[in-house]
Order: C-alpha cells, then sequence, then structure tokens
C-alpha cells in the first residue's frame, strides 16, 4: 500500500497542493423523493429525534451526493461552526494519510524516530516498538489513557513517551486521545506545519470548508484528539469525500487506498453485535452497524458514512446518550432508502420543510412575569466563592417582557436578555466555559422561581437554572445538559445587598 500511495503523491500531488483553489461550492440540494427516500420518513426520524434525543444541535441527510434535508435547533444555525471534540480524529488521520502520500512518512515509522530527544534514557522495548500505525488504530500498547493538560509540567509528547507501555503495540485496543494528539505532532514534524495549516490546501479548501479553527497545545501543536470547529455542511462534505473514495469533483483528494484502509476494520474493539462501539477500529473512524462506518465525539458529534446506502448523515448534539442517536439513524432513515427515484409527493416535503423549519432546543416553559418580579427587579444576590463561578445574579423586569440578566461569573459581567420559549443571543463565560457565543431563555415557572437556560451555541453544552427568591435569598440550582463531569451542581444560596 505505501509504494501505490507514493505513486499517487507523485501523480497528483499538483492537485492537493493549490493554496489558491477556489473554493468548491455548497453541496447540491434536492427533494428527497428524487433520491429514492420520502420526505415522511425523515420527518418520522426528525420527530423521534426531537421527542427522544435531550438536545439535538443539527441534522443533514446526504443521498446520492445531494442534501435532501437539513435542519438546525434554534439557536444553531447553518453558517455557525460546531465543536467536534473527538470527531477531530478522523481529519488528523486524513492529515497522516497524506503526509504518507507525499512521502513524508510511513505509518510503519516508529514513534521514536520522531521524538528521540523527548524519550527516557532506556526506553522500554514496547515503546521502542511503537508505530504510528499503533496510534491510528488506538493499540498503543497502554493500559490507561495518557491525560494531558495544559498544566502539565512537561512538553505533552514527553508525558506520552514517560507512560507505561504494558502490551505490545498492537495488540490492546484502548481508546487514548493523546495518541491521536502524537500523531499531529508527527505530522508536524514531519511537515513544518500544524495539521490546521497542513490540511487547509490539501482538504479544507477543495472541499470549501471556510475558516476552520483548532486548539493547540502548549506546544503549538493542534489538538488532534479534539478541538475542530467546523459547520454542520463541512461534516457532511467529509463524509461525502470519503464515501467517494477520496474524490472531489474530479480530483482524487485523498488516496483511495487510504479511504479503504481507514475505514476498514484494522482492530477488534468489542463483540456485541447490537453495539456500535464493538464493530471495529481503523484509522481513527469507527465501523458501525449494518456495513456503515463513522467519526464521532463527544456528546453526539457524528459524521455517519453509508456504503451500501450511498448515504452521509451528519449531526451535531448535546445528548449523553449516543447510541440513541445511531438507533434512530438505523431504525428511521435506514429501512427508508430505495434504489430508485420515489414518485414526487409535495405535501410530504412541505410538512418536512415546514417542521425543519420549526426546529428549536427546548427552553423554559412559563410566564414572563409574576408577583415577585418587580419585588425582586434590580436587586442583586451575591453568592460565597463555589466551583461554578456564579458571583452575583440580578434580574432586570420590566413590564410583561421578560427579565433581562445580570449575571457576574468568573470575573467578567454580563448582561443577557431572556425570550419567553425562544432565544435572545449573546456572549459569556459560565463554570467551565471560556466567554463565548451564548443565546438565553427564560420564564417564571412558578410565582418565586425564574428558571432560565443559556445554550452556548458553538458547542453542545447548555445550563439551565433556576432562582428561586425567598426571605432576601436566592436559591440557586443549575444543571449542564452534558458534562466530563457531574452535570447537576450543588445549589448555592445569594444574598441580596
Amino acid at each position: 500500500m505505501q509504494k501505490l500511495i507514493f505513486i499517487y503523491s507523485l501523480v497528483c500531488l499538483a492537485a492537493v497542493g493549490h493554496s489558491a483553489e477556489k473554493s468548491s461550492s455548497a453541496l447540491p440540494r434536492s427533494a428527497p423523493e428524487s433520491q429514492g427516500i420520502s420526505s415522511s420518513a425523515i420527518l418520522d426520524f426528525i420527530q423521534a429525534a426531537d421527542r427522544e434525543v435531550s438536545d439535538m444541535n443539527s441534522f443533514m441527510l446526504v443521498r446520492h451526493g445531494a442534501v435532501v434535508a437539513e435542519g438546525w435547533w434554534t439557536p444553531y444555525a447553518a453558517e455557525t461552526p460546531h465543536v467536534l471534540y473527538s470527531l477531530s480524529k478522523s481529519f488528523t488521520s486524513t492529515a497522516v494519510g497524506l503526509a504518507v502520500a507525499e512521502g513524508k512518512l510511513s505509518i510503519d515509522d516508529t514513534v521514536l524516530k520522531f521524538f528521540p530527544e523527548e524519550a527516557s534514557v532506556a526506553p522500554t522495548n514496547n515503546l521502542r516498538s511503537m508505530r504510528l500505525r499503533d496510534l491510528l488504530c488506538m493499540s498503543a500498547g497502554h493500559q490507561t489513557e495518557v491525560r494531558l493538560a495544559e498544566t502539565n509540567p512537561v512538553s505533552w509528547t514527553k508525558l506520552f513517551l514517560a507512560h507505561p507501555v504494558p502490551h505490545k503495540p498492537g495488540a490492546h485496543f484502548l481508546y487514548n486521545t493523546a495518541g491521536t494528539y502524537m500523531q499531529s505532532a508527527i505530522v508536524q514534524k514531519a511537515t513544518g506545519m500544524t495539521v490546521l495549516d497542513y490540511l487547509q490546501p490539501r482538504l479544507f479548501q477543495p472541499l470549501g470548508i471556510d475558516h476552520p479553527t483548532w486548539g493547540v497545545s502548549p506546544e503549538g501543536i493542534s489538538l488532534g484528539g479534539y478541538g475542530l470547529n467546523i459547520r454542520t455542511e463541512d461534516i457532511a462534505k467529509f463524509g461525502q469525500l470519503f464515501l467517494q473514495k477520496g474524490k472531489w469533483h474530479g480530483k482524487q483528494l485523498v488516496p483511495a487506498v487510504w479511504v479503504e484502509a481507514a475505514t476498514s476494520r484494522q482492530t477488534s474493539n468489542g463483540s456485541n453485535p447490537n453495539g456500535d462501539w464493538d464493530q471495529g477500529y481503523g484509522y481513527q473512524f469507527w465501523r458501525c452497524r449494518h456495513g456503515a462506518y463513522r467519526g464521532d465525539g463527544a456528546f453526539g458529534q457524528f459524521c455517519v458514512v453509508m456504503p451500501d446506502q450511498d448515504a452521509v448523515v451528519a449531526i451535531t448534539s448535546g445528548t449523553r446518550d449516543m447510541q440513541a442517536v445511531l438507533n434512530l439513524i438505523w431504525d428511521k432513515l435506514l429501512p427508508a432508502m430505495q434504489r430508485s427515484a420515489l414518485p414526487s409527493n409535495p405535501a410530504a416535503r412541505k410538512k418536512l420543510e415546514d417542521s425543519l423549519a420549526r426546529l428549536a432546543v427546548r427552553a423554559p416553559q412559563g410566564s414572563a412575569t409574576s408577583s415577585q418580579a418587580q419585588k425582586v427587579s434590580g436587586r442583586r444576590f451575591v453568592f460565597p466563592a463555589n466551583d461554578q463561578k456564579v458571583e452575583s445574579i440580578a434580574l432586570e423586569c420590566s413590564g410583561s417582557a421578560a427579565p433581562t440578566l445580570l449575571l457576574r461569573a468568573r470575573g467578567g459581567e454580563y448582561r443577557l436578555s431572556t425570550a419567553v420559549g425562544g432565544w435572545k443571543k449573546g456572549r459569556m463565560a459560565y463554570g467551565p466555559l471560556t466567554e463565548q457565543p451564548v443565546a438565553a431563555s427564560g420564564a417564571w415557572t412558578a410565582d418565586d422561581t425564574f428558571t432560565f437556560k443559556l445554550c452556548f451555541y458553538e458547542g453542545p453544552s447548555s445550563v439551565t437554572a433556576s432562582l428561586k427568591f425567598s426571605n432576601e435569598r436566592a436559591l440557586y440550582d443549575a444543571e449542564y445538559n452534558v458534562a466530563f463531569g457531574p452535570a447537576k451542581q450543588p445549589q448555592i444560596i445569594g444574598i441580596a445587598e
């Protein structure tokens, strides 16, 4: 395979090296029925997802190369980038494949070849035998995942190489985000560019993926295993590129042999026939049931490629049950995909389009005002030091309008308008989240309780909080929809100034 890829690079390098090449247009759009799937079946999927998945953010279905349905749950929107989390890994492995095609490296290169100065004086035999291939397959030989953080006093590569390797590389599957970071570091060492910069002329620009961003480590290396931010349609384009065996508008952007290897089962990761995390693992792609494969990220970021159906499903969401999202694809969409076009059905299509246009993240339900509103309006409630970093809260209540939220958190002061059953946009930092775009919705859910929801709509996170006013105090309860730690936060009590 190495020889074939290298020959490919000699023939096609010019096609992937033009940084000034014009971006491709958006994916074409088509009626669902003309691509062999009924609007009613897609509507059934949308309604089930809206009902059963805690927080859907976006959905796009591509069939035979054309978008047949797309929707964003307000305040999410088509033009807004979204955090991919571990779906970033599939892009990093693609950078590896392109570097292999250009002769910059081989997947059989040892990891230590690139970082001899970062290893301990006497590396173990297992560490010495660890190859780039093992990183790609999540089989580096570790028993526990390497934890990387900005607070680490040593470089992330040195920390990775110092981690025990008790298993023979290639023999033990362990999902390990640090291994993907090492792939990013290797690409940067081999090419002199971050993965983000390396992919710009080779992948992002030809696909028309504008303004992608990717976080970096303290050493200035793209995070690799997470940290990429792009739009929903960009996810769909990436999936369509792989569905087309790496070809885009007549140009072979990614070698077909790499696409085949990356999306095939390279290592075993379980034996449950009913689970989509037990179907095998490729080069930073998961195998799925029904002959499909995917890249995915925490809390439900999906790029699902279905070769047998010639389809791609792109989803962003904020759910604690990722399997439930995949189950809906298999239960609702997969059986509805027919080999031939279906009769036109304008009424069903309009019903689907109307439903897609009305999608919205669930907001607190209640009233814009209450008998307590004017009593607490303008009063600031101050909280003791807490892990949520909430310092004080006040409401500004005016007539029949929903209150304005005045919140001091993480050292910043934020003024956020709210809407009953709707969303008002602003910016703020909250809890573990740095300052970023946010949409706020709020309502009086009881006469003495104002409930608001903050949706950080460039990612999957939202927080729902309630303020219960009583005797010069405000009891504050908050819960995240998704979190890497506890979702439910301890109650804190604010005292009126």
